[in-house]
């Protein structure tokens, strides 16, 4: 293995992975427009997804045990492409609704490989790595993005902008193939184990579950809170202030690790989360609702990469399948998060419904005291 190529290549696969789910998301105004739905039947179409990563998860375990990281990851990522075209496609509910169940799945099964692969080559270098590749994921957002935008400003049609970003993707995963690091089939650690359970693994979910509710509610939401409630008619401007902060942090978050402790990373992230959410709330006009979305993006960036780099370091699992066990708490934030977001906005109104997020943020910075204290009990090095 070429550690350098191999970085290379699965920088790009988070890159590519960043921009299949950033397409579609960004999109969910004209989708949710064209299908003629409200905020309620929305959240219940989004349903679909985290059903559908129920079924990756459940199979997480065989896959890390049968195949090398790349196998399932280019797999996945051909899927990924092929649904995000059929997203664009769909011209009823059902359609959408298997488009979204098959990118879903397609998305878990990836995101473990993908991960997996980052933290294993992380071993391979001395210094810190792995927020970069997370910087590719969201730079990948601002990517898609910043072409919606223009698709909305040329007046192009949903189908044909993600029709054609699925062939553009799925050309260069192809490409990126053959690059991908070798060899990294889990031998041992890739099967649950029965009896007391790992206390510090699951906090980490629980810090996951909490990141997911906050970072998934804002790919899925900020469209349409800035459509709907700030008024502004280019209204990826919230989505694309979000992912640019995010993307910034995450290409810090490497110096971040190797100067700062992890303890005082998760306390800021809590404190910004906050912080973001309710300067957008209180004020909900574009300068300041971007600032707040800014925050946010700052925030919400170094949970998940420095969450997953924890769980790497598990004595008891393999690092695929201690990440695999902590995505399985996203889970639970992506089947409650999105359509939660939903109901509340249909009862109460989008603007309030947001303070959830700033509420899951909070809790983010409990949670972690708490793991570094089980770690610390339980004589770990984190």
């Amino acid at each position: 293995m070429n550690p350098k190529k191999s970085r290379i290549s699965v920088s790009i696969f988070f890159l590519i992975h960043g921009i299949n789910l950033a397409s579609w998301a960004s999109r969910i105004p004209d989708i949710k427009a064209a299908m003629d739905i409200n905020d309620a039947q929305m959240g219940t179409l989004l349903l679909v997804m985290p059903i559908s990563s129920l079924l990756g998860l459940a199979s997480a375990g065989w896959i890390l045990r049968s195949f090398d990281n790349k196998v399932p990851l280019i797999y996945a990522m051909i899927s990924q492409c092929i649904a995000l075209a059929a997203i664009g496609l769909s011209t009823n509910l059902i359609a959408l609704a298997a488009s979204l169940f098959f990118m879903a799945l397609s998305f878990r099964i990836g995101g473990i490989a993908m991960n997996t692969q980052a933290v294993i080559l992380q071993k391979s270098y001395a210094k810190p790595i792995n927020g970069s590749f997370h910087a590719m994921w969201s730079f990948g957002g601002i990517l898609a993005v910043g072409l919606t935008s223009l698709m909305i400003t040329l007046q192009v049609p949903t189908a044909s902008h993600l029709t054609w970003a699925a062939v553009g993707m799925g050309a260069v995963s192809l490409i990126s193939y053959p690059y991908l690091p070798s060899g990294d089939r889990a031998t041992e650690g890739s099967k649950i184990k029965m009896g007391k359970p790992d206390k510090p693994l699951f906090l980490l979910g629980i810090l996951i579950l909490l990141a997911s509710f906050c970072e998934g509610g804002m790919f899925d939401w900020s469209g349409v809170y800035f459509k709907d409630v700030v008024h502004v008619e280019v209204y990826t401007a919230g989505y694309f202030t979000f992912m640019v902060c995010m993307t910034i942090a995450r290409l810090l978050l490497d110096q971040m690790i190797a100067r700062v402790n992890k303890k005082t990373i998760y306390i800021v992230s809590s404190l910004s989360i906050v912080t973001g959410i309710l300067l957008a709330v209180l004020l909900p006009f574009t300068v300041p609702a971007m600032l707040g979305f800014s925050i946010v993006g700052m925030g919400t960036a170094v949970v998940v990469p420095t969450t997953f780099l924890l769980a790497g370091d598990s004595p008891k699992y393999s690092a695929g399948m201690a990440i695999s066990i902590i995505s399985s708490y996203s889970i639970v934030g992506m089947l409650f998060g999105p359509p939660l977001i939903g109901f509340m906005s249909e009862a109460f109104g989008l603007q309030f419904s947001f303070l959830f997020f700033a509420a899951m943020g909070l809790l983010i910075l409990p949670v972690s005291l708490l793991y570094f204290s089980a770690v610390q009990k339980a004589g770990s090095v984190a």
